[in-house]
């Protein structure tokens, strides 16, 4: 794949929960992942790149050891073109991991789309995802419409972590297609001219 065009995709797992689901859901999409010609992933897991819980004051710097931690996450970010965030809800919303990892970046939102894979119990965690799009509207971020839901999640998947119900596999494209449409569309218009918030 050309360097020049292919696109850096960032898929977070959100969940740092003992015993979690989510890595499963994870490589279940990281399957599509690598059967496309136009897409690269950085798999990025908040529970093996833990970020520090306390924030600086405003104006202040920030407390040692934090650059390291961030170091782990920062830069990956930065150099994705598009973002995938696999997430479960948690009490109607998203994880606290995932508001965190979010709240210390914040450039690295700009002008850039964001699709979502959810997982969760009867709701497939749908209301988690309606309170991140509020979220990243705030950092500049571009939400894709179709997402990917797996309601009643731990029944969704076979043996081998495939997906049980094909209607997941072409909701996946649907999502990754329009993950890569507007990743193209907005890196190419900030070539142009950059984004300014």
């Amino acid at each position: 794949m050309d360097g020049m065009f292919g696109l850096r995709v960032a898929v977070i797992v959100g969940s740092t929960r003992d015993g979690r689901f989510g890595p499963v859901v994870a490589n279940w999409l990281l399957t599509h992942l690598e059967q496309r010609e136009d897409m690269t992933f950085d798999l990025v897991d908040l529970a093996e790149t833990p970020l520090p819980t306390v924030f600086p004051a405003f104006g202040r710097p920030a407390a040692p050891g934090t650059a390291e931690l961030l170091a782990t996450v920062s830069p990956r970010l930065a150099a994705a073109d598009a973002f995938v965030i696999v997430t479960p809800e948690y009490n109607h919303s998203f994880p606290a991991s995932l508001k965190n990892a979010i709240d210390w970046h914040n450039k690295e939102w700009h002008a850039k789309p964001v699709g979502f894979v959810s997982y969760g119990g009867l709701s497939g965690g749908l209301r988690a995802v309606e309170q991140l799009r509020v979220v990243l509207a705030e950092l500049h971020a571009v939400t894709i419409r179709d997402t990917v839901s797996f309601h009643g999640a731990w029944t969704r998947f076979d043996a081998d972590a495939g997906a049980k119900d094909p209607a997941a596999d072409a909701a996946a494209k649907t999502m990754l297609d329009q993950l890569a449409w507007w990743a193209h569309a907005l890196r190419d218009a900030k070539a142009l001219r950059p984004y300014t918030a």
